[in-house]
């Protein structure tokens, strides 16, 4: 981008395909937020999966070592009550942290999602949220996938209505689609 970022001032929103840069184009706005930072790792922890340390090991390594981390693979709401507006929360990501939650039936799933958002809402905090974009593949063929999926789709929508502003990072640039775009209208 050759323009000046828009540092958002209180929620924004990183989604994007796999691999894309969604997590260091947040960081970079976490970085220059101003705040303390808090990156919020929605991962669970699973010894026994190498790659998957692997992966978390090069997200360590990017951070400054003055950000705190904290681990929150499911009570992401609670997480940030606990936060004022001298704190910048990066959450990666949130499709991990709906993977999580899965197990919930729809109307779980739907009081979280509420939950999330009215905090969201409510929250002095700056809050950068990274999300997965996976609907642009083939429908999956089993029900969990699809489950997931539709959920992810849900929430980054949700969410991209009331952040601004919100980034797609994709072929290695940066689009704000909050300068670019136009809010969907919903009934």
């Amino acid at each position: 981008m050759t323009n000046s970022i828009a540092i958002p001032s209180r929620l924004s929103l990183v989604t994007g395909p796999a691999r894309s840069g969604k997590s260091e184009w947040a960081e970079y706005l976490a970085t220059h937020s101003g705040k303390t930072v808090i990156y919020v790792a929605t991962a669970q922890l699973d010894p026994n999966d190498a790659e998957w340390q692997q992966r978390i090991r090069q997200h360590q390594q990017r951070r400054p070592p003055d950000w705190q981390t904290w681990h929150i693979p499911i009570d992401l709401a609670d997480s940030l009550r606990r936060v004022d507006a001298s704190h910048c929360l990066l959450i990666d990501s949130l499709g991990t942290w709906l993977a999580n939650l899965l197990d919930q039936d729809a109307s779980t799933w739907a009081k979280t999602l509420e939950d999330l958002l009215q905090i969201l809402r409510q929250t002095e905090a700056q809050v950068i949220c990274v999300a997965e974009e996976t609907g642009w593949g083939v429908v999956p063929a089993y029900p969990i996938g699809r489950c997931f999926r539709d959920r992810l789709g849900q929430l980054t929508r949700c969410i991209g209505r009331i952040a601004d502003p919100v980034y797609l990072v994709t072929g290695g640039h940066v689009l704000n689609l909050s300068q670019l775009g136009q809010l969907l209208p919903m009934d």
